[in-house]
């Protein structure tokens, strides 16, 4: 039976009764939103600063508020501080504890401004520095795929379509291929701390304060860019979540791309590489297992943060404006994509940076399935072949291979001839891996020459000297 005792909540002089239990217990964010509270004295710091400097609050006032936050703060990071599940909230407890300590002066900071705004500050305010650890921890990735190019320059490996054998690389351009996914996640990140640094509060409940303050005050204390423009959006917009959440599941699904060839080119089907012993695990009835469980956890962790953008868009797609108490539902799985993806990154530059090519093993595997044909066929262009009869040339010759049982360079000429005139003896020289790859001189393309540009190139944004 619900208790008929008044309420003692920080809003409850509507209330004739407590909250029952049950529903202290269903609705608390305490236990999760409490990772917060460095942000929410950062921002009460400066709100109380602003409400100084408008006559809102006096010298004295701010100064015992200012010491009561601090010394609050200390005690959390101490771990001599009590989160209470009945106060709801990171800012309620706060709040209370707050005036508990300092009396009236305390009772007085949240004028101005409402928990809806106060959450979205405190959101923005940590999001912000997880863009800028996130683009740190990519910087690390990032130059692991830079030190790899540089270590296997020249050297070669099969490229792959469709999982099969295409077209002779240089390991280091198949390297760099990642470093540029990866810096597009970093551009990414960038872009988006900029629209998640725009100051929320100040919007209050929904409709803004008709008490006198500075928001541009605040947005400048805490290094905002700008202050954001309508109320009613402020306290609904999770638009800067669930993009900060998809860049993160972007950068997941880049380390799960990753991680698929990795536990690929470690098993003994291909041999590629070779991961060290620290990053594998071993099977409980198979003493001869080496199992890359690493590359396959970060590459199962992708559908944690598919989830978490997938539970933000579902969150936000049938919410009228402008708060509605379901936005507490947003921060779990920001938190969990946050921590998902940090770990991934910190993990894979790890490992990266402990990685060994098979170099041999490579090599040979471009020596057969035709992976110089497409070279072939562009010889042929180059002998004012039509490239479409040169395409079919190319197939017939493959198809004459195979039912010889040879590669490409196994044919002589005449056998080559029987099949175009325009092949003369210089064919042999494309033929080749090493003069398939010197031929990809295209931007972009994996000749020496140009893989050695972008390695340069990808050296200099990191801060590599050679």
């Amino acid at each position: 039976m619900a208790s008929k005792q008044k309420s003692a909540k920080l809003w409850g002089g509507r209330f004739a009764e407590s909250t029952a239990a049950s529903v202290e217990a269903f609705s608390a964010s305490i236990a999760y939103d409490s990772r917060l509270y460095r942000y929410d004295i950062a921002g009460s710091k400066a709100h109380a600063t602003m409400l100084a400097a408008n006559g809102l609050l006096s010298e004295d006032e701010l100064q015992a508020i200012m010491d009561g936050l601090s010394r609050i703060g200390q005690d959390i990071e101490c771990g001599d501080f009590t989160f209470r599940q009945e106060l709801e909230d990171v800012h309620m407890n706060i709040e209370k504890a707050l005036a508990d300590r300092i009396g009236p002066a305390g009772a007085k900071l949240h004028s101005a401004r409402s928990r809806n705004d106060q959450i979205a500050l405190d959101l923005k305010l940590y999001l912000r520095d997880q863009c800028d650890s996130l683009m740190e921890l990519l910087d690390g990735v990032r130059r692991s795929f830079t030190v790899l190019a540089r270590s296997y320059l020249g050297q070669v490996m099969p490229g792959y379509t469709h999982m099969q054998r295409a077209q002779p690389v240089l390991i280091s351009h198949h390297m760099l291929a990642y470093f540029e996914m990866f810096s597009r996640d970093r551009e990414r990140l960038r872009d988006c701390r900029k629209r998640i640094n725009v100051c929320p509060l100040g919007g209050a409940a929904m409709a803004g304060t008709g008490l006198p303050i500075n928001r541009e005050q605040v947005a400048e204390l805490l290094g905002f860019d700008g202050v954001t423009a309508n109320s009613m959006d402020t306290a609904g917009d999770r638009d800067f979540a669930i993009e900060f959440v998809g860049c993160c599941a972007q950068i997941q699904l880049h380390l799960s791309r990753l991680c698929e060839e990795l536990v690929l080119w470690a098993g003994s089907e291909f041999g590629f590489v070779t991961i060290a012993d620290r990053f594998c695990t071993g099977s409980s009835i198979m003493p001869q297992k080496k199992n890359p469980d690493i590359a396959e956890l970060v590459r199962g962790k992708s559908g944690r943060v598919v989830g978490s953008l997938m539970t933000l868009m579902t969150l936000m797609k049938g919410l009228p404006l402008t708060y509605n108490r379901d936005l507490q539902e947003d921060k779990e799985p920001v938190f969990d994509a946050v921590d998902t993806v940090s770990a991934s990154l910190a993990i894979i530059a790890e490992l990266l940076e402990n990685l060994r090519f098979n170099t041999d093993t490579m090599k040979a595997a471009t020596m057969d399935g035709f992976i110089t044909a497409t070279d072939l066929a562009d010889y042929l262009v180059l002998k004012d072949v039509p490239f479409r009869e040169a395409h079919g040339i190319v197939g017939r010759i493959v198809g004459f291979c195979i039912e010889r049982g040879c590669d490409l360079g196994d044919l002589n000429l005449d056998e080559m001839q029987r099949f175009s005139t325009a092949i003369e003896k210089d064919v042999y020289d494309v033929l080749s891996v090493d003069g398939s790859v010197q031929s990809r001189i295209s931007t972009g393309g994996t000749s020496l020459q140009r893989v050695e540009e972008a390695l340069r190139a990808a050296e200099n944004q990191m801060g590599i000297a050679r």
